[in-house]
């Protein structure tokens, strides 16, 4: 198993969000956050300057199996590229084990509802 850690425009969440469920990834967790990247601008408003190289930008965590792992990858990155600066990054790491806390499946099985649960 391995997860994957997104962090892409706010913009692009809906494109992300779809192209994940068009590829079978049903269940993810995501979160608003603020970073600091290469990008530094200053903008002016009735003659105040504003330091906005605070970038807000969209977090998302998934677990995948490994064989799920390619194809979420590509999901992400033909749906959240605008090809310019600040399209954000893609992180992966090993996952040990997966816990479902309802029924005490754990590893893969746990990931995904059975069969008998739709």
């Amino acid at each position: 198993m391995k997860k994957i850690e997104a962090i892409i425009r706010k913009t692009k969440f809906d494109e992300v969000k779809e192209a994940l469920h068009e590829a079978g990834i049903e269940f993810f967790s995501f979160w608003d956050v603020r970073g600091i990247g290469k990008a530094v601008e200053e903008r002016s408003y009735r003659g105040i300057i504003y330091d906005t190289s605070s970038i807000e930008r969209v977090k998302l965590s998934i677990v995948v199996r490994d064989k799920n792992l390619q194809h979420t990858i590509d999901a992400i990155l033909d749906s959240a590229s605008t090809g310019e600066i600040g399209d954000g990054k893609i992180f992966v790491v090993d996952v040990i084990d997966a816990i479902r806390i309802r029924n005490k499946e754990n590893g893969d099985q746990s990931l995904y509802l059975s069969s008998s649960e739709k």
